[in-house]
């Protein structure tokens, strides 16, 4: 891999976090200054959309940790989608992308959006003629704009870095219950907070049938918990406004069903606890940086 194409990130994520320093970046798309300051531009160019209203920034806003605050997506004409808006930090370690999985390169998934009936309207191949470059170079340009999306150097990282003073009390017992009682590691694991699988946790069953198939019997990508106080309302269908509705649907043992994965249970967790946990999740609240290859 060429040296321009790796990016340390020390700064930002932690090393004792266990995070590779080196980015995995495609050999036949290097991380350049040039490519990602390109597509910093299409992420903000409502010409990428069928009627020039809406950009990539319009659901993906920055000042909300890139997600957008609505239960669904809303694209041209006021169309709604079926899905909640997923933030874009730290996407450059995905493995899987959409609710769904559907996706498995980020060169692929910046441009659905644009071609999604629901969203964006436009077949890529005439968004790119819009902006004067072929359809390689506009998704190569948007998947390096992603990949310079990161949160880090959160307290949560300072924490495990050694400054014990970063989380205080209650923090420090949420996250013991993160690790322990509320089993949340097992989806949400490393130093990104998910394990880049499909999981069942009955978010999508109702009055007795699946509402969303999602990947297949109801499951759904896990999603990253960084910046997660800012990237409200939660699930794959924005059901839940509050962190503190996510710990009580995981503490009842999710929505039981005929798919649902056997690590979702009832946690049994008091008041103080529940608090505890939320009070950790706040602290995965970090730096966001974007743009800087």
């Amino acid at each position: 891999m060429a040296a321009g194409a790796i990016l340390l990130v020390a700064a930002l994520i932690s090393i004792p976090l266990g995070l590779d320093l080196y980015m995995p970046v495609p050999e036949d798309n290097p991380l350049t200054a040039e490519r990602v300051a390109l597509g910093r531009r299409l992420f903000h160019d409502p010409r990428l959309s069928r009627d020039g209203t809406i950009a990539c920034t319009t659901c993906h806003d920055p000042a909300r940790a890139f997600a957008d605050g609505r239960s669904v997506a809303v694209g041209v004409s006021r169309r709604q989608g079926r899905r909640n808006v997923p933030t874009l930090v730290n996407r450059a370690w995905g493995r899987l992308f959409f609710w769904d999985g559907r996706v498995r390169t980020l060169e692929e998934q910046v441009l659905r959006p644009i071609e999604d009936p629901n969203e964006m309207d436009l077949p890529a191949r005439d968004a790119a003629a819009r902006v004067d470059i072929s359809t390689s170079e506009l998704s190569q340009a948007l998947a390096s704009y992603v990949r310079s999306i990161m949160s880090g150097n959160s307290p949560y990282d300072r924490f495990i870095a050694g400054d014990r003073n970063a989380l205080n009390d209650e923090q420090q017992a949420g996250l013991q219950i993160f690790r322990g009682k509320g089993n949340c590691t097992r989806c949400h694991v490393g130093p990104t907070f998910t394990d880049e699988s499909l999981h069942n946790t009955g978010v999508a069953w109702h009055d007795g049938r699946l509402a969303d198939e999602g990947a297949g019997e109801g499951t759904f990508k896990t999603p990253t918990l960084r910046e997660v106080v800012r990237t409200a309302p939660y699930m794959h269908d924005g059901s839940l406004n509050t962190l503190q509705q996510v710990v009580e649907f995981y503490d009842h043992g999710g929505n039981t069903n005929p798919a649902l994965d056997p690590e979702i249970r009832p946690l049994r967790l008091n008041d103080g606890e529940k608090r505890a946990l939320v009070a950790f999740l706040s602290s995965l609240t970090g730096i966001v940086q974007e743009g800087v290859p």
